[in-house]
């Protein structure tokens, strides 16, 4: 037997993020990150709505890229002493990510984050409060997983906590909230969407309903994207982004992520490359990798009107061109001498990672930094040589 995990409640069209205005409770704390949710208006509209259903707000601002552990301890502590019944993450996966963290730190303020770093191991949740995910970027699917991705700045190393403790009560889609969101961001987050579809589809779980959400998913993405990244006030684009980046956070939240993932927390940890762009550039050859040990990526090839594996990764970069998105990780300004300095690091903390456990191909050491170097040059990885070929 198996069990769907899925957001309690999930509201999804342009406009539904009134629905704020029907949630039953007497406190409710907002998690958000810059100025971009208030300067789109987006901010004071939930807390208008949430006022409308009786509920008193107060607002946790400034949660920073690749949120740290440090935040998430702050952000438990303002609400420690608003005592709120409601927690409310709004804004792009850092925001999401913290609130879920601030939520476990709120509820048992002496837990132990290096304990919860081994996989399932967040204490039972909603002793104090339920948790509302309110994404403006079309790429994690934060608001449907039970995951959040927090960094150890003195470490320089990123944390995926994975727990179905932290899948969100409610869940509100609505793509009118990302008309403001810039090309470059769309672009990441919708690769990164994506590869959620991708190592979804192929991991070592087998999930009938992971599979046809990301075959869905990557279908409304190359269908989508580039037309998203070019008319940005397109709502109906913008709504089939926040849908396929939903599907694939449902998806992998039932049958995780792989080695893309791995690979992708080490370079942005180090070096603060963008997370989607990371996967994006990892991706194809992942999937080389993959074909080894998987034979399900001509599957969603077809899906594309493709048909082999080959095929499948050649369209994922050429769509990766065609919205502006780098095609290697040296591309970032990272010399060849720091790359080199950080490789073994980067290598064994992949290697740890959890999401290396459900990846359909086991890999050595070696064989991820075979991966690194590929990918830092912007070369085809094969399984005998890395070939002398640009992507």
């Amino acid at each position: 037997m198996s069990k769907l995990f899925i957001a309690g409640e999930v509201f999804h069209g342009a406009g539904s993020l009134e629905e704020l205005k029907n949630i039953k409770g007497k406190k409710a704390v907002l998690v958000t990150g810059g100025s971009s949710m208030k300067k789109s208006g987006t901010l004071d509209k939930a807390v208008a709505y949430l006022n409308e259903a009786g509920i008193e707000t107060k607002i946790y601002e400034g949660v920073e890229e690749d949120p740290s552990s440090e935040t998430c301890f702050k952000g438990a502590e303002m609400m420690k002493e608003f005592q709120p019944d409601w927690i409310v993450g709004i804004g792009g996966c850092s925001a999401i990510d913290a609130a879920k963290m601030m939520w476990v730190f709120y509820e048992y303020p002496d837990a132990d984050f290096e304990a919860m770093i081994k996989p399932f191991s967040v204490p039972t949740l909603r002793q104090k409060a339920k948790f509302i995910a309110i994404p403006s970027t079309s790429g994690t699917g934060t608001e449907t997983t039970g995951l959040a991705v927090i960094t150890d700045r003195d470490k320089g190393v990123k944390y995926p906590i994975v727990s179905y403790e932290l899948t969100p009560d409610v869940a509100i889609i609505d793509g009118e909230i990302c008309a403001s969101m810039p090309a470059h961001v769309t672009s990441n987050t919708g690769l990164d969407a994506l590869t959620h579809c991708v190592e979804a589809y192929v991991s070592n779980i087998d999930n009938n309903f992971a599979d046809a959400l990301s075959k869905g998913g990557l279908k409304i993405v190359f269908d989508n994207l580039k037309e998203a990244v070019q008319n940005p006030t397109n709502i109906a684009a913008r709504q089939n982004m926040h849908d396929a980046s939903f599907m694939g956070g449902l998806a992998f939240n039932n049958a995780w992520l792989g080695i893309v993932h791995s690979l992708s927390h080490q370079v942005g940890a180090l070096f603060g490359v963008p997370h989607g762009a990371c996967n994006a550039i990892f991706l194809p050859n992942v999937i080389r990798f993959n074909s080894k040990e998987s034979s399900r990526f001509p599957d969603l090839a077809k899906v594309i009107g493709k048909e082999t594996t080959e095929e499948l990764a050649q369209a994922i970069e050429t769509l990766r061109s065609e919205v502006n998105n780098q095609t290697a990780i040296k591309e970032f300004g990272i010399s060849r001498e720091d790359w080199d300095k950080n490789l073994d690091f980067m290598a064994n903390n992949a290697f740890l990672d959890p999401c290396t456990g459900f990846n359909p191909r086991k890999p050595t050491v070696e064989e991820l930094k075979d991966i690194y170097n590929a990918c830092y040059e912007g070369l085809v990885y094969s399984e005998e040589k890395v070939l002398n070929v640009a992507l």
